[in-house]
């Protein structure tokens, strides 16, 4: 299963990324790197989504999912000079 979420990646005045999302409150998580903190997303969504199964909730409606054969739609923030 792919999911697409909104997130967010924060710097942090030490250095890192908090990671959240503005549909999913439960979603927090940190990384040293952007790379590491999209990682760790996957984990926080993963233990998100079983809570959300678990309590028989529906994942927010902004929440796709794409099928992991076919094509994958990504965003992502560029920095253009």
């Amino acid at each position: 299963m792919i999911a697409r979420i909104p997130l967010v990646l924060e710097p942090q005045p030490e250095g890192g990324y908090t990671v959240t999302s503005p549909l999913l409150p439960e979603l927090i998580t940190e990384g040293d790197t952007v790379a590491e903190a999209l990682a760790n997303a996957e984990d926080a969504f993963a233990a998100v989504a079983e809570i959300y199964q678990d309590r028989g909730r529906p994942l927010p409606s902004g929440i796709y999912f794409d099928d992991a054969k076919g094509p994958l739609s990504v965003e992502a923030i560029v920095s253009v000079p």
